[in-house]
C-alpha cells in the first residue's frame, strides 16, 4: 500500500515542502530514496525500536520510502516522525491514512516513542501557510515557535502516541495560540544593562549615539579597563526596537541555526553577537557541508561585537569586508547557492598597542619601536576604512569613578532621539529598497543628499589632504556628517557637523602610532 505523508526541509533561511511517499510491498528490503544523508537512513532503525515499544509493529516485507523532490538533498533527523507515520498508515495501522496529506509533520523520534525538537520551525510553518497545509505537527518545544504564523493549526506533541490518537480522533490535541503581537511588544524594552550605569565617558557615548542613530560601524580603542567592552555590551539598548517585519527576519535566522530558547516566540530585542577572537572564518560567515548562518547572520538587525580586533586571524577579518557592502552572504556550493542576510553593525575594540599604555595619560608604553604601528597594521586598511567611528577610549578618572551623586544618562532617553533621528531617515529613503539608515546610502546617493556648503567643502579639503583619507573614508565622513545634522534636527550639514565627523577618523592621521 502507498501512503504520503508531508515534510519540509530547510535550505538557507526557507523551507521546502518534501513529500514522504511510503510503500510497502511483497519484498525484504527496507529502503530510503530520494538523497538521503546519514541521518536520514539511520531513521528506519530509530523508528523501528519506537514502534516496538509502543506495540505497534514494522512490517517484516520491503518498505521503500522516497523522499521528493529526489534531487534535493535531505538531512537531519526531523524526518523520522513523518516516515513513522508513513510507515504505519502504509501497513494498515492507521485508519483513513488519506487524511495524512492535509498536515505537514516534522520530529526526530528516541527509541521510545518521544519527539525531540527540532530546527528552522519557523520558516516550516511559513512554508506550510503558504501552500495551503490544513496544519503542522511538531515537537512540543517548537510549537510556540511555529504557533507565531497565523491562519495555521500548529499541534505541539511530545510523543509517537500522541500523532497517532491524533489521527484516530483529532480533538484530542488542541492547536497552539500565541499572541505574537503583546508578547513581542511587551519584551521589547527589558534590557539587562543600561547607559546610566557608565561612570564619565560622555565622548564615547555620543560616538555611540551618532554610530545607533545612522547605524554606523564603530571601532573603540583605548588601554585594557576603559570601559570598551561594557560601552559596548549597551549599544543594543539605545538601537531603535524592532519592527515586526525585521523581529520576523531574525527569528528566522535563528531558527534555522537552532539558536532559539525552548518555547521561545519572536526574537523581540535586537541581537548583540560576540564571538571569541579563536572563531574559523566558516563559523563567522557562514558555510560547513550543510550550509548553516555564521555569527554576522546571527547578528542580523543587530550588533557583531569583535572584542581585540587585531587578535583575530587576518582570514577571517578579510572576509567579512563584501558582507559589510552588500549586507548578506552567499553561500556558493556545486549544487546549490543560499544567501543568508547580514544586515549588522559592526562594533570593534582593540588596544593601541601590545601592552596596551600607548597614549596612556599616566603609564607609559613599554613597546619597542615600530611595535604600536605592526599591531594596528594586523587590521586592514579597506576593513578600517569601513568603519565609520574611530573612537579613542581614555581612562575614567578616579574622581568620577568615586562620585556617587552623579548618575549618567539612562538609555532610554538616548534611545529616543535615536528613534527621531531614524524617522527622519526613514522619512528620507521612502520608497528605496534596501536603505532604512544614513549607513545603507549608495555613492549616487551620497551626492544627492549630502550637500554642504563652499566652507564646508574646504574643511572637508583640508583634512582629507592632512589626514591622507582615502575616497571611502571621505564617504563615510559625509555619512557620518548626515546623522549628526539629523540627530540636531537640521536640514543641512553644517561646519561643526562635518568637524565632529573628522573627528572620528583618528587612525587615519598620519603618526597616530608613532
Amino acid at each position: 500500500m502507498l501512503v504520503k505523508t508531508f515534510g519540509s526541509a530547510v535550505y538557507g533561511v526557507e523551507a521546502i515542502t518534501i513529500t514522504v511517499e511510503v510503500n510497502v510491498s511483497a519484498g525484504q528490503k527496507y529502503t530510503i530514496v530520494g538523497l538521503p544523508d546519514n541521518a536520514v537512513k539511520e531513521s528506519l532503525d530509530r523508528l523501528e525500536s519506537a514502534l516496538k515499544s509502543n506495540d505497534y509493529y514494522m512490517p517484516r516485507i520491503k518498505i521503500t520510502v522516497n523522499l521528493a523532490p529526489a534531487d534535493i538533498r535531505k538531512t537531519g533527523s526531523a524526518f523520522d516522525l513523518p516516515i513513522a507515520i508513513g510507515v504505519l498508515g502504509a501497513s494498515e495501522q492507521i485508519e483513513e491514512p488519506e487524511r495524512l496529506k492535509d498536515y505537514v509533520i516534522m520530529g526526530e523520534l528516541s527509541l521510545d516513542g518521544t519527539v525531540k525538537p527540532i530546527k528552522g520551525a519557523l520558516p516550516i510553518a511559513i512554508q506550510a501557510r503558504k501552500e495551503g497545509f490544513k496544519g503542522l505537527i511538531v515537537p512540543k518545544e517548537n510549537e510556540r515557535e511555529a504557533g507565531m504564523v497565523n491562519n495555521l493549526a500548529v499541534y505541539g506533541v511530545t510523543h509517537l502516541n500522541d500523532v497517532v490518537n491524533f489521527f484516530k480522533d483529532e480533538s484530542s490535541l488542541k492547536p497552539v495560540e500565541v499572541n505574537t503581537r503583546d508578547e513581542f511588544f511587551h519584551s521589547q524594552y527589558e534590557f539587562e544593562f543600561d547607559f546610566n550605569d557608565v561612570k564619565g565617558q560622555e565622548n564615547i557615548k555620543r560616538a555611540l549615539e551618532i554610530a545607533a542613530a545612522g547605524g554606523h560601524n564603530a571601532i573603540l580603542i583605548g588601554p585594557p579597563g576603559a570601559g570598551k567592552t561594557m560601552l559596548a555590551k549597551r549599544l543594543p539598548t539605545i538601537l531603535p526596537p524592532l519592527s515586526l517585519m525585521e523581529a520576523l527576519e531574525t527569528t528566522k535566522i535563528h531558527s534555522v541555526a537552532g539558536k532559539l530558547p525552548e518555547n521561545s516566540t519572536l526574537v523581540s530585542k535586537r541581537p548583540f553577537r560576540s564571538p571569541h577572537h579563536t572563531i574559523s572564518d566558516v563559523a563567522l560567515v557562514g558555510g560547513g557541508g550543510v550550509p548553516q548562518p555564521g555569527e554576522i547572520s546571527l547578528a542580523h538587525n543587530g550588533v557583531l561585537f569583535l572584542d581585540e580586533l587585531p587578535e583575530f586571524k587576518r582570514t577571517v577579518l578579510e572576509v567579512m569586508r563584501q558582507p559589510m557592502e552588500e549586507r548578506r552572504v552567499t553561500i556558493s556550493r556545486a549544487k546549490v547557492a543560499l544567501d543568508f542576510p547580514a544586515n549588522f553593525m559592526l562594533i570593534a575594540s582593540m588596544n593601541p598597542c601590545p601592552c596596551g599604555f600607548y597614549n596612556h595619560p599616566d603609564r607609559e608604553c613599554t613597546c619597542p619601536p615600530g611595535a604600536v604601528q605592526k599591531y594596528l597594521n594586523k587590521v586592514s586598511g579597506p576593513l578600517l576604512d569601513r568603519i565609520d567611528l574611530h573612537v579613542e577610549v581614555t581612562p575614567v578618572a578616579f574622581s568620577e569613578l568615586s562620585n556617587t551623586n552623579s548618575k549618567g544618562e539612562q538609555s532610554a532617553s538616548i534611545r529616543d532621539r535615536v528613534i527621531k533621528a531614524r524617522e527622519i531617515q526613514a522619512e528620507r529613503y521612502k520608497g528605496i529598497d534596501g536603505v532604512y539608515s544614513n549607513a545603507q546610502m549608495s555613492s549616487k546617493m551620497l551626492r544627492e543628499i549630502c550637500v554642504i556648503s563652499t566652507a564646508g567643502e574646504n574643511l572637508l579639503k583640508r583634512a582629507m589632504e592632512k589626514l591622507n583619507l582615502s575616497a571611502r573614508a571621505y564617504d563615510r565622513i559625509l555619512k557620518v556628517s548626515r546623522t549628526i545634522a539629523d540627530l540636531a534636527g537640521t536640514e543641512d550639514i553644517r561646519t561643526e557637523h562635518l568637524a565632529e565627523a573628522i573627528q572620528y577618523r583618528s587612525l587615519d592621521r598620519e603618526g597616530w602610532a608613532g
